[in-house]
């Protein structure tokens, strides 16, 4: 009995080949959890369909990837001085946002991070005359800029990468090549067009391995079913049954994520609203299960365990059997699974 994550694979597939189509070049990212995945997953798919780079989070993501994937590695987070040395073959590539970081990689392969809008990091205007003498000593793969997801002061992404790329420019670096994130096709295809010259490499990992929705689904298989009656106690802390139904132990618990949710940025009323009702419900133990039963989301009982979430299924509802499964909708990115089945 286990948390399963169940893929359609030819629909899975369909959606990889139709974002290769739409961004020639791209760079596959597989970081964190591997999206769900897991990073054996993800770089098996990543040289099925023929990646030269497969873009990781992290040196320990690239030790561990590098004996799965044999094309050349990019790590994304920057070089710092200081950082723990981690044994890594030559096809490793690694991502540096400072003047000081290019120094102290020496004759090493390198992608130059600069300062876009998302102020996270990144060298600066004011550091590139600073990068002549700087690159000698190493291998430029080229230069990247990371992107915001939204722009609420409507501001144009293309515009922002023409503006870095006019000051390259300026500052006579070489631009032969610029990896992207964040952009939508037709804007890859502008600036495409605008520098011929330049080969530009979208970095992407969530529109290529999620975002076709229907192509995935977690669910959780029932373990044990218990009848109870109102004013029943149950569980860790004896709380009492709300009204007639059942107790419903299904498989998946914190050690697969369930249960943890990273912060959400909410726009609007109605979501804020929402969170508030959700916040006010908590304080009287009532939290809302990613688990589907008779097509509803059904309530935590308690707070889940390490490995099995324990769900109430009121008297109204289809009667749970051992062995059925339900749908979870829980997050790719926070969520460890039992098993993989590929249909």
């Amino acid at each position: 009995m286990a948390l399963t994550l169940y893929v359609d694979t030819a629909r899975w597939r369909a959606h990889q080949k139709h974002m290769l189509e739409q961004f020639p070049g791209i760079v596959p990212v597989c970081k964190g959890n591997g999206y769900g995945f897991g990073h054996e997953r993800l770089a098996e798919e990543a040289t099925r369909f023929g990646s030269d780079v497969l873009a990781v989070g992290t040196t320990y993501e690239a030790a561990r990837i590098k004996d799965w994937f044999g094309g050349d590695l990019l790590v994304l987070t920057p070089f710092r001085r200081g950082e723990e040395p981690v044994p890594l073959p030559d096809r490793v590539i690694r991502s540096v946002s400072s003047i000081d970081g290019v120094h102290g990689l020496v004759g090493a392969r390198v992608v130059i991070e600069v300062m876009s809008s998302m102020k996270r990091h990144g060298v600066s205007e004011q550091d590139l005359p600073l990068l002549h003498a700087a690159i000698e000593d190493v291998r430029l793969e080229g230069f990247a800029i990371h992107l915001p997801l939204d722009r609420t002061d409507g501001s144009d992404a293309v515009e922002e990468v023409i503006a870095w790329m006019d000051r390259l420019r300026a500052a006579r670096l070489p631009l032969h090549t610029m990896f992207v994130s964040h952009l939508k096709a037709g804007e890859l295809a502008r600036l495409q067009q605008q520098f011929p010259q330049t080969r530009f490499r979208a970095r992407i990992g969530t529109q290529l391995w999620l975002g076709d929705h229907h192509a995935t689904e977690y669910r959780g298989a029932i373990l044990d079913v218990t009848r109870v009656m109102k004013g029943d106690r149950f569980g860790y802390r004896q709380q009492k049954v709300a009204s007639d139904g059942w107790l419903v132990v299904v498989a998946g618990g914190t050690s697969h994520g369930v249960g943890l949710e990273a912060p959400k940025a909410l726009h609007g009323m109605m979501p804020r609203a929402k969170g508030v009702a959700r916040a006010g419900l908590a304080t009287v133990n009532r939290n809302l299960s990613p688990f589907v039963w008779g097509d509803k989301q059904r309530w935590f009982a308690e707070p889940p365990h390490m490995q099995v979430s324990l769900l109430f299924v009121p008297s109204d509802a289809p009667e749970p059997k051992v062995g059925e499964e339900l749908v979870a909708h829980l997050r790719h990115t926070t969520t460890q699974f039992d098993r993989i089945v590929d249909r």
